[in-house]
């Protein structure tokens, strides 16, 4: 038996929200049971081809926009990861070809930054690289590349739909940054001992949120997968929290095209016994409209980010079924101070620059460090058919 909430209405600021508002009403009349879940409502609102937030052309990233990210504070942070990339390429013995597969890319300001600083402190591993972007989003796609454009003739840069990637094929490293937290996930209750997941129906011309039996075994094995155990007594009633299920088949699909190398997953959330942890009621669910954070997933619709924290341990304990070693798991501040981010923050004792300048480059700098923020980010470094030689890695060094 179903168990409805109370009905709600849209909030429609915009022609574009009201037309996004008109096809998940299509998509629920048009679905089995006139009902569709919640990932498959987040996927609607954020990847539409036309209307969604990252296919639109509203989104905006940075400091003045919904969010930003750590590519914001500056060149530092891609500079950095482009120190543990070279470290990568020596690791795997200099391939002639090196493949760095960059999976959503945001507006291409992380690509050029790493790319310059090769260009600038290590010319030699241009010759052998590959860099691919894998973007959903039409429209980033396109501002990345009036972004790279610099490189054009000069660097091997090519964006790449995953199903066009051979298996077996790439040696090098698949990193992303701030990318699975942006997956549709499911959202679901817990009723005493029994999982009921949350839908979205028509009631009344409203759009209402109903619970019902789960709608995938997935969800079930999710739980064993992460060694959670919702029938503990512990867990209040009406707990409520989301699984990402679309992260599991997007590891094993980029396990599947490596055939040698490193996965690099930079992003936030927590192991699986603090995200599912029974105090963490509401689940971990936001929303980032013009850079202020709330908790309603239905207002705004394509104008907005919408954003669940990662389960680490999920993508760890899915990386073994995919033949991923975990080498290490930490948090950003430790993984850039093991790359010499503390060498750039003494750096600005050294005369070269203004009051100013020192100010800002100080602020940037500890932001991405700060274990309260960005800092606190989690590094999550997988590989595939390595050495224990090449498993040891300078980012992984400070733990």
């Amino acid at each position: 038996m179903a168990i409805h909430s109370p009905a709600f209405k849209y909030t429609m600021e915009t022609n574009n929200s009201q037309a996004l508002y008109k096809i998940v009403l299509r998509n629920i009349a048009e679905s089995p049971q006139s009902r569709i879940t919640f990932a498959e409502y987040m996927d609607l609102v954020l990847y539409h081809p036309e209307y969604g937030y990252y296919s639109s052309l509203v989104i905006d990233i940075g400091k003045k926009g919904d969010f930003f990210t750590s590519v914001a504070l500056g060149k530092d942070f891609g500079e950095l990861l482009a120190i543990q990339l070279q470290e990568m390429w020596q690791k795997l013995g200099y391939p002639k070809l090196f493949t760095v597969v960059e999976m959503g890319a945001g507006n291409g300001n992380l690509a050029r930054d790493i790319l310059s600083y090769w260009e600038s402190n290590n010319p030699e591993i241009i010759a052998h690289l590959q860099y691919i972007i894998v973007e959903k989003s039409l429209s980033l796609k396109h501002l990345q590349q009036a972004t790279l454009q610099q490189f054009d003739g000069q660097i091997d840069i090519k964006w790449q739909s995953w199903e066009y990637i051979l298996d077996d094929s790439l040696v090098g490293c698949c990193f992303s940054n701030e990318l699975i937290d942006a997956f549709p996930v499911h959202r679901f209750v817990v009723n005493g001992d029994r999982l009921q997941e949350i839908y979205l129906t028509v009631e009344n011309d409203c759009i209402t949120e109903i619970q019902d039996d789960i709608s995938t075994e997935d969800i079930t094995k999710y739980f064993d997968l992460v060694a959670v155990d919702f029938t503990n007594t512990e867990y209040p009633l009406n707990y409520c929290t989301e699984v990402n299920l679309a992260a599991l088949d997007w590891l094993n699909t980029v396990s599947n095209k490596l055939n040698q190398g490193y996965i690099l997953t930079i992003d936030y959330g927590y192991p699986a016994v603090k995200y599912y942890h029974p105090q963490r009621s509401q689940g971990t669910l936001q929303c980032y409209y013009q850079h202020r954070r709330h908790n309603n997933p239905y207002v705004n619709l394509g104008q907005q980010d919408i954003t669940a924290h990662v389960d680490f341990t999920a993508l760890k304990n899915q990386g073994k079924l995919c033949n991923l070693d975990t080498l290490g798991f930490t948090k950003q501040g430790m993984f850039l101070m093991a790359l010499g981010i503390g060498d750039r923050l003494n750096e600005l004792s050294s005369g070269k620059y203004n009051v100013m300048e020192i100010l800002q480059r100080r602020d940037a700098l500890h932001q991405l460090i700060d274990p309260i923020g960005l800092g606190g980010f989690g590094v999550l470094i997988q590989g595939k058919n390595l050495t224990k030689e090449q498993s040891i890695l300078q980012g992984l060094s400070i733990n």
